[in-house]
């Protein structure tokens, strides 16, 4: 967040909060017009009790008539229960919109990162970015927050003024009558002037001084944001069920009682203490206390005026609370304007990360779907770094395979074997060379088709707290025999058959009380479930069976290489062993394809990589062997 020395101009404040609004109507459609009419009724109720209660005491002061006192009381009460019945009803339905826009709002950010390209989602800019937006929300409801209340401030703001001013005009039209000896001075346009003047500078100094707090208040963003993400993963990290034995063991809560006291952002004595008890405080404070000087002028014009005959005593109440109220919603106005002012700066960092352009080219041919699924993939030449990274992931890489092929794709951590799976699957685009399917440049083929085309099993899969068969289908509707074999063919059969809600059953216990957990090894079959499920032509296991022993995983892969029949299926792992029944098996070193071939033929060079780390691995399994 850029510091607050560069505040928004009104006009820039205006535009951005105009565009956000725009954004947001498209899925909360009525949270301004509720916020809005909610705000104009509000803000007439006050004038509208000032009027009648000013009749009332005009005729309390004056005739007392008895027919005129029962008109006017009677108006009061029915106008009253009328406008606080609607009242309610209006706020119950702002209060609704209003629940419904602070739920859907994170429905910008979440479409934004569905649709964004994988390669700038995966960036740590991006997620910094959208870090920074949800934490200045959760410190000080900046940004988006702030869009329902501004509508209603400013329509609350200018329906008062526009009330106040219809109340206050006879205040300035009324004379004092000339027999009121020296008191005619209250006539004279000057005094008027003077009026209005005493009421433009109180206000215009309580904007600023209000405004200067709030640009104090938004200043403290950086500091805020970095106190609440310290306190928000050393309080509550004990409760993480994942970690609380490295908690206990190692008796990590020191280390949380070191950051509270090293690091008391909001504490007594913290830098936040002394802005709040210094400038902060104290601007505020001027800012009451001018509003209490215009109320006491206020009171002096409208009641000399009275007392010189200009009006009853029941129009000094009118008066008194309609100038008071022009005058707070004046001052009202100015401070929602300089609030947006600082607000705007937190929109911008939310338009930096909504803004970020989507650069990877989609395509436009049709993926071929061939009944004979014989696709080949070439990498020609390929190389590519990761943004930002002066070192190459993948260096002049080239090889060829058809489907129906196994292909082992082995080396050691680092040398690239992920990023050849992800640059396959297109999550990103090579800075040199190509990758070509059927001979054609990938990239020109319609992208959702061509991630059809793989069913991918990544090291770091993820599942959901949803049940068991939309994790293995990847949605609620689906076909529940195909994706009761996935689990039979991942290893799954035996723990499903003992589940007693199939594949009803939850996972994880976040949505279901009956959730079961599962292990990692358990996990991961469901994952490789899920990719037989999907039925996709090019099948690729990215170091799923970490979790599993040697023997379980040499299992997995052994009858894992029957059901993928006439597939095209790649292998990423550590384990050698698991690979011996690769058609071919490809070593990678330091981003580069250093040997290709069978088993047997790498293993018989004595002087190569995969000869190298076969027996570095071989003595761990000699004696299960």
């Amino acid at each position: 967040m850029k510091k607050k020395t560069d505040r928004a101009t009104l006009k820039e404040a205006f535009d951005i909060h105009l565009r956000a609004a725009k954004d947001v109507q498209k899925y909360c459609p009525h949270v301004f017009a509720a916020n809005i009419i909610y705000a104009a009724v509000n803000a007439v109720i006050p004038f509208a009790t000032i009027y009648l209660s000013a009749r009332i005491i005009d005729e309390l002061a004056g005739l007392r008539r008895a027919e005129e006192l029962a008109f006017w009381v009677t108006l009061t009460v029915c106008v009253e229960a009328a406008l606080g019945i609607v009242r309610s009803l209006l706020y119950r339905w702002m209060d609704a919109e209003c629940e419904l826009f602070y739920k859907h709002r994170n429905t910008i950010f979440i479409e934004k990162m569905l649709h964004m390209d994988y390669a700038d989602a995966d960036k740590q800019e991006t997620h910094d970015k959208r870090t920074q937006i949800q934490q200045s929300e959760g410190w000080g409801g900046w940004g988006l927050n702030y869009l329902p209340m501004y509508a209603e401030w400013l329509t609350d703001g200018v329906t008062g003024v526009l009330g106040a001013v219809a109340l206050t005009v006879t205040l300035f039209t009324r004379q004092v009558p000339e027999t009121a000896g020296n008191l005619t001075f209250l006539n004279h346009p000057l005094c008027v002037l003077a009026m209005l003047g005493a009421m433009a500078v109180c206000s215009g100094l309580f904007a600023v001084l209000a405004n200067y707090a709030n640009a104090v208040y938004a200043g403290t963003a950086e500091e805020s944001r970095f106190g609440n993400r310290v306190f928000g993963n050393f309080m509550f990290f004990s409760y993480d069920q994942k970690s609380n034995m490295d908690v206990r063991m190692y008796k990590q809560l020191d280390m949380a009682e070191h950051y509270t006291k090293t690091v008391p952002t909001f504490g007594v004595g913290s830098p936040h203490d002394r802005i709040f008890r210094g400038p902060y405080s104290i601007s505020i404070s001027l800012g009451k206390g001018i509003s209490k000087v215009f109320a006491g002028i206020v009171y002096l014009f409208v009641c000399l005026k009275a007392w010189g005959g200009a009006f009853g005593v029941g129009s000094v109440t009118q008066y008194v609370g309609a100038v008071t109220a022009l005058y707070s919603n004046l001052s009202f106005l100015f401070q929602t304007f300089g609030h947006m002012r600082s607000n705007a700066g937190f929109l911008r960092t939310v338009y930096e990360f909504l803004d970020i352009p989507n650069s990877m080219y989609m395509g436009s041919l049709t993926t071929e779907k061939r009944s004979d699924r014989q696709y080949e993939v070439e990498f020609k030449d390929v190389s590519f770094k990761y943004p930002g990274s002066e070192i190459w992931a993948l260096r002049h890489v080239n090889m060829k395979f058809k489907v129906g092929n196994r292909l082992a794709v082995v080396g050691e951590n680092g040398s690239g074997k992920t990023t050849f799976i992800k640059l396959l699957c297109r999550l990103y685009d090579p800075q040199e060379g190509e990758i070509r399917l059927n001979g054609i440049d990938i990239r020109k083929y319609n992208y959702r088709q061509y991630m059809d085309v793989f069913s991918v099993v990544f090291q770091d899969f993820q599942l959901v707290s949803q049940s068991l068969g939309a994790n293995v289908a990847g949605r609620e509707e689906y076909d529940r025999e195909r994706a009761e074999q996935a689990l039979i063919d991942a290893g799954f059969g035996e723990r499903l058959s003992q589940l007693p809600e199939g594949l009803d059953t939850f996972l994880y216990k976040e949505f279901g009380r009956e959730g079961i957990d599962v292990s990692g090894g358990e996990a991961q079959k469901i994952a490789i479930a899920r990719a037989l499920y999907k039925d996709a032509p090019f099948i690729i296991l990215d170091e799923p069976t970490a979790a599993l022993d040697p023997i379980a995983e040499a299992e997995i892969y052994s009858k894992f290489n029957d059901i993928v029949g006439d597939k095209t299926a790649i292998y990423i792992s550590h384990r050698l062993s698991s690979c011996k029944f690769c058609d071919e098996i490809a070593v990678f070193h330091q981003g580069r394809v250093i040997q290709q071939g069978s088993h047997e033929s790498l293993l018989a060079d004595e002087h190569g990589k995969y000869h190298e780390l076969w027996h570095a691995q071989a003595q761990y399994y000699t004696e299960e062997a």
